[in-house]
């Protein structure tokens, strides 16, 4: 599994023009972008949530778990995107929807089961995402 972190300001996913998550903390909070490939499981799920809400990278070094930060997930293929040939990516090492769906949502529930209060967007959907960055912080992490 990948995620890219984004610290932000604010953060709404919106489909349809309805908006279907969102996050404006009062401080920080995080914008989680989560790919899986095919070789993930609930495991990897759990640990990567654990490593985003414990991240140090709010302000003064603080993490999410720290300020009780926000976090919106946001399921993202594209980051299993595969650009070494030509100019079309391939999208073969990210997982079909019956596999990444419940393991994004896996990622979602080990967060709130750490206390982090998450807002998420529509599994599958054409995502409207938009986010004041802070910073800019813009960190990639893998399991």
């Amino acid at each position: 599994m990948r995620v890219l972190v984004q610290r932000v300001a604010s953060a709404t996913v919106s489909v349809g023009g309805d908006v279907v998550g969102a996050i404006r903390p009062e401080g920080q909070g995080l914008l989680a972008f989560v790919g899986v490939t095919h070789s993930d499981d609930p495991d990897k799920a759990r640990r990567l949530a654990e490593k985003v809400w414990y991240l140090r990278i709010l302000a003064d070094e603080r993490s999410a778990a720290d300020v009780n930060a926000p976090i919106l997930v946001v399921s993202q293929f594209t980051l299993y995107a595969d650009t070494a040939k030509g100019r079309r990516p391939s999208w073969n090492a990210a997982a079909p929807g019956a596999v990444a769906e419940p393991l994004v949502a896996a990622f979602a529930d080990a967060l709130r089961g750490l206390g982090a209060e998450v807002q998420t967007g529509m599994f599958g959907a054409n995502m409207q995402v938009e986010l004041v960055n802070d910073g800019p912080v813009t960190v990639f992490l893998e399991v």
